[in-house]
């Protein structure tokens, strides 16, 4: 996953971070002063943070710092006396808020990798002051007739291609924000998104205190293993209902009213639902392309799963159960469906992924092969957590690519699930490389053991960081446009392209070698695996549509319609499109599916679906010239992973695969063709 950021230029307003620094927030002044880290940009290789300097209570007054110098910034761009031009006007918004991109962008990291109860304090208490200083550069009239002023000479101002993007991106961005709207509709709107942001920081609360030793899934994968039925009904309702317990962590009046608020924001912009408003610097444009396209793929979807159910089912009769399969039985009974069909053990396979190795003989090896790139294990730079590696990423000629920080075992004080962002971004403009982070939530070996992982976790790797690699090689001017800066529905193009890489014969036999015995995985295991690549592919992708399509109908609900019962709205909408199997719940339930109601995928879920649609057309153009070398992914770098968002992202794709994206690959890959 790619976290979505909102404000300008480096300010980000998904604000998710922490600090492991013992300090707390009261131990450090509310002033900001040249003793407070953020001061200036670190002195350290690449603007790396200075973790072992930051304190809890320096985000604070840092943040709000960042937000006065970024108004004053604003102001002056706003007031000048100057005619708008593209340098005074333009390019003065992008330069602004430096001070805040460089303080959120560490909080980012740290309240999803690391938090504790004073950044919490902080998250909820900024998040609305955030937005709020977001609707003042966004809903600013003075400034906004400035860029509309240079929007509308566009054509005559001889702008190189990057620049010319810039500008409609920042015009696009203005008028989606609400600019057009009357002075009481942007004070409405305000208001709005002020209460939207309290509510999603208290849901990001609620549900990390709820779900505590829960993965952030519907399926946990203790269910794979559990032989006590009665045991693993218990872990899935653990689940299912760990934040509808009608206690202060109940999430659900929590997001029925962000549902309604949000239709209330899309209508005051003139939109008919919240979908229509957020899809429309999207690659899919609308609600209704969305909409298409899942009918092209539910149907084969479901139909796949429920030959699935039949076999896992004829397991249980086999076994004289005397009982359906339900949703808590299935990886149990999948797996041993697994080990039937294709003789595939995960207990044989995860001797041979051993985390350090798939990394560094995997991960790496596969981005040295396609790209030409290595990288060096450097100490000498702090760490926020004892577990966290750093490592010097360099280009194909020795040069310094930037920084990877890898964070990849579970914590309590850790989000769930796995994500990629910048610590740094990339900007010719501002001269700086980029920073790149991935965190996962893979189990903790015991002190002097392995970390041995399933093939799932090794992908996992894989994917995020395919965002890394987006980010790495970012090449653009302006870092509104840099690396990952591109619409939802294309940002998990390149790190689910990357997931290929972790099954090809060259890089598999690379780094799946028996952490005892140095042994390579024999030739038999590694048919094995890839035989059952299509296995359980009707689930998986079904509980990913279910996912995707109760985000759908959450943000096409009507302005002006009733708070809605969370649970009724659930069970209705998945009715309606065909996606209410009783053994295949939707990947995350409404009430903890945190993509949506806090981390920036509101109707933007169904990206990853769109995404590998495209991402296995692209691999297939692999396929069809030769596969793994070092030509193919130098043109993969330089016409997708380089390209950042300084094109029409379809016409990127298009440059690339000669054809628009085709929906066959990807159904072929999942075994529904």
């Amino acid at each position: 996953m790619k976290k979505i950021s909102y404000l300008p230029m480096l300010a980000l307003l998904v604000i998710m971070g922490s600090c492991n620094n013992k300090k707390t927030a009261d131990e450090s002044s509310d002033t900001f002063s040249s003793s407070n880290p953020f001061f200036k940009a670190s002195e350290l290789a690449f603007q790396a943070p200075a973790f072992d300097k930051i304190k809890s209570g320096d985000f604070k007054p840092a943040l709000e710092e960042g937000m006065k110098q970024q108004m004053v910034e604003i102001n002056k761009v706003a007031n000048q006396a100057e005619a708008p031009t593209f340098k005074n006007t333009i390019l003065g918004i992008e330069k602004s808020g430096q001070l805040l991109g460089r303080v959120n962008m560490v909080f980012t990291l740290l309240t999803g990798a690391n938090t504790n109860p004073d950044l919490q304090k902080v998250k909820e208490e900024e998040a609305p002051k955030l937005t709020a200083n977001t609707d003042a550069i966004y809903l600013n009239t003075k400034l906004f007739k400035r860029v509309e002023a240079v929007f509308q000479q566009k054509d005559k101002l001889k702008l190189d291609a990057e620049s010319l993007r810039l500008l409609e991106y920042y015009y696009q961005k203005f008028e989606l924000a609400g600019a057009k709207l009357s002075e009481t509709d942007k004070e409405k709107l305000k208001e709005l998104n002020k209460e939207e942001s309290s509510l999603s920081a208290k849901f990001t609360a609620q549900l990390q205190a709820a779900g505590k030793g829960l993965k952030n899934t519907t399926q946990q994968p203790e269910l794979q293993s559990m032989t006590d039925r009665s045991k693993r009904e218990k872990l899935f309702n653990d689940s299912w209902n760990r934040a509808e317990k009608g206690d202060a962590n109940d999430t659900r009046k929590n997001i029925s009213r962000i549902a309604q608020i949000r239709a209330s924001q899309a209508q005051l912009l003139g939109f008919k639902n919240y979908a229509s408003w957020k899809l429309k610097n999207q690659m899919a444009k609308t609600p209704e392309a969305v909409e298409e396209f899942f009918s092209k793929v539910i149907p084969a979807a479901t139909a796949k799963a429920k030959g699935e159910a039949a076999d896992i089912q004829a397991v249980i009769d086999q076994q004289k159960g005397g009982f359906k399969v339900e949703p808590w039985d299935w990886d149990f009974y999948a797996e041993q469906v697994r080990k039937a069909k294709y003789d595939l053990d995960e207990n044989e396979v995860k001797p041979y992924f051993e985390l350090n190795k798939v990394l560094e003989n995997g991960v790496f090896y596969a981005a040295n092969q396609l790209y030409g790139i290595s990288f060096k294990e450097r100490k000498d730079l702090p760490v926020y957590q004892e577990d966290v590696r750093v490592f010097d990423v360099l280009d194909k000629d020795g040069s310094q690519l930037g920084l990877f920080y890898c964070d990849y075992y579970k914590r309590d004080n850790k989000d769930g699930g796995a994500w990629m962002d910048n610590l740094v971004p990339q900007s010719k403009l501002f001269g700086t490389k980029p920073v790149i982070y991935n965190v996962c939530n893979f189990a903790k070996p015991e002190a002097g053991k392995p970390a041995l992982i399933s093939f799932d976790d090794v992908t996992t790797m894989f994917h995020e960081f395919g965002h890394g690699l987006h980010g790495l090689f970012a090449n653009q001017q302006y870092p509104s446009l840099s690396g990952t800066n591109v619409a939802r529905d294309y940002v998990e193009f390149p790190s689910q392209f990357n997931e290929h890489w972790a099954s090809d014969p060259k890089v598999l036999k690379n780094y799946a070698v028996h952490y005892q015995t140095g042994a390579p995985m024999p030739q038999t295991l590694l048919d094995k695996i890839k035989k059952a690549s299509a296995f359980n592919q009707g689930y998986i992708f079904t509980e990913a549509l279910a996912a995707a399509d109760l985000d759908m109908q959450w943000h096409t609900i009507p302005a002006g319609a009733p708070l809605q019962d969370v649970d009724k709205f659930e069970t209705e909408a998945l009715k309606k499109t065909n996606l209410n199997l009783s053994y295949v719940p939707p990947r995350y339930r409404s009430s903890y599916f945190l993509h949506i109601w806090s981390n920036g995928y509101a109707a933007g879920y169904y990206a990853y679906s769109w995404t590998s649609m495209l991402e296995n057309d692209a691999f297939s153009w692999f396929q069809e010239n030769g596969g793994l070398s070092r030509a193919n992914g130098q043109r993969f770098r330089d016409l997708i992973l380089s390209k950042g968002n300084t094109e029409d992202l379809g016409k990127m794709f298009f440059n690339f695969r000669g054809h628009n994206p085709d929906i066959k690959p990807m159904l072929r890959k999942r075994g529904l063709l």
